[in-house]
């Protein structure tokens, strides 16, 4: 495809969002954009969020990831689904019981202002650096194959992509959200599947019966890591640590959990919850065999990009067609803007509610304030995103992610388990300084891992360790009988 092209292409994609957007976002209110008036139908909801899931980083860095990880990263999305189960018959009633809008708002209630505020900073910091990774792919591809044959600054693309996303959530929210997740998930799962189908007849696979014959013989087609302990990949090392990134990036995440408290009831949001995981452990086994099909492909065709460069590079090769390469872009734009998108609502609702006291302020300034905050997390994101840039240049971006959210997170995961576990009370005023030492622990014990235990490597657990330090944290400023 032409440059042009891909920018009509482009043009047309975000007119529909902005035209979805002028439909649902009539209703220009805080209740409609924090809750959607908590009257968002279940299934829409578990649709979209298939893509909020997934995200640009997933249509990327999973298939780019085959050479290196063969199919190993199913063992994660294995312990995902027990993740969500937890999520769904154990955090979800919590949620629904006190009808929170903000989730940190439970830490409040247990704990006490300190561990509310504690909880609620970790969350605006690792959804910040998430959802920035996450557009950082998205803008890398497109100044790739589009702006840099325009002359046209990174920084200036970044800008673009932040201000469409502004554009079309300013004022509908999570209503406006709800609905263009399910389109943008619908995108991104067509692109996979016109993408396998062409790599199919390239490859002579004239069946699915060929597709899964082939995928089970591949020598890249391996699952599951038993025989190395030590390695990052065992196992019960990515199993586990699947279940926990689950509960805290999915059920201690207001971004996720935002789109679950739109549902009419609790039963709603459970149907949601366990028609969601079940579902994307197909969607993840679909992104596996394209990346399965992608390296045969490059490997045939002498074609030398590897990693997150993979995808893009076949996609839009001249034999592959122009359908191939249109659908391939849409894909990748629906992926990164179904997760952004919310990202930047979400960040909106919890600097709103757990940092200002927006419930508190009168009622006349309550909109304003919401808009303001929410034009402040697009110039934040723009900025890390540029940092991002200076910092990462040649990485499988979805591995990092999960590094980030290991140091995070794991805060999150040690308040809530502490919080739901035991009932002792604690010195809430000192809880920020322990929030601090347990990711600096986690990080020494990373950097020391092979030197410490023998060689034992430390992979996507980092979050299990992190959240266990500050839960020990926690049981030292205990507050005396």
């Amino acid at each position: 495809m032409s440059p042009t092209a891909i920018l009509i292409l482009i043009v047309c994609y975000f007119g529909l969002l902005i035209l979805i957007s002028y439909f649902t976002g009539k209703e220009d209110s805080n209740a409609a954009f924090f809750k959607a008036n908590k009257s968002a139908p279940w299934y829409l909801v578990a649709f979209g969020m298939i893509g909020a899931s997934l995200s640009g980083v997933t249509f990327i860095s999973v298939p780019g990831a085959i050479e290196a990880k063969q199919f190993g990263y199913l063992q994660v999305v294995f312990g995902y689904f027990f993740g969500y189960l937890i999520i769904a018959f154990v955090l979800l009633p919590l949620y629904y019981k006190l009808n929170l809008t903000s989730i940190y708002t439970y830490l409040r209630d247990r704990f006490g202002i300190v561990s509310y505020k504690t909880g609620s900073v970790a969350f605006l910091i690792s959804r910040t650096v998430g959802a920035a990774f996450r557009l950082f792919l998205v803008a890398k591809v497109l100044q790739l194959l589009v702006f840099d044959l325009f002359d046209i600054p990174f920084a200036f693309t970044v800008i673009i992509t932040i201000a469409l996303i502004w554009l079309y959530t300013f004022k509908g929210g999570i209503k406006t959200i709800i609905f263009t997740d399910t389109l943008q998930t619908f995108f991104m799962l067509v692109s996979v599947v016109v993408t396998i189908v062409f790599l199919a007849s390239a490859l002579d696979l004239n069946s699915i019966g060929d597709v899964i014959t082939y995928t089970k013989e591949s020598n890249l087609s391996k699952v599951f890591f038993f025989e190395d302990g030590n390695g990052p990949q065992y196992f019960w090392k990515s199993f586990l640590s699947g279940i926990f990134i689950t509960i805290t990036m999915t059920g201690l995440d207001q971004d996720m959990m935002q789109k679950n408290l739109t549902c009419r009831n609790l039963k709603d949001a459970q149907k949601n919850m366990v028609t969601f995981s079940v579902v994307l452990i197909f969607v993840n086994i679909l992104f596996l065999v394209l990346g399965l099909m992608l390296t045969q492909y490059a490997a045939t065709h002498g074609i030398t990009a590897s990693k997150d460069d993979l995808f893009p590079t076949i996609a839009m090769l001249p034999e592959i067609g122009i359908v191939t390469s249109a659908f391939f872009l849409l894909g990748l734009i629906a992926a990164a803007y179904s997760s952004a998108d919310s990202a930047l609502t979400s960040l909106t609702t919890s600097f709103c509610f757990d940092i200002l006291d927006i419930e508190n302020k009168p009622e006349t300034k309550r909109k304003g304030l919401r808009k303001r905050v929410h034009i402040g997390f697009s110039a934040v994101l723009v900025l890390v995103i540029l940092l991002f840039d200076f910092i990462f240049k040649d990485v499988s971006v979805i591995w990092e992610l999960f590094k980030a959210a290991g140091y995070t997170y794991g805060p999150l995961l040690g308040l809530f388990a502490f919080g739901l576990i035991t009932k002792i009370e604690i010195k809430d005023k000192l809880v920020w300084i322990v929030a601090i030492i347990a990711p600096l622990i986690s990080y020494l014990l990373n950097l020391y891992s092979k030197a410490l235990f023998n060689g034992h490597e430390i992979g996507f657990e980092i979050l299990i360790y992190n959240g266990l330090f500050m839960f020990l944290g926690l049981l030292l400023i205990k507050k005396k009988a």
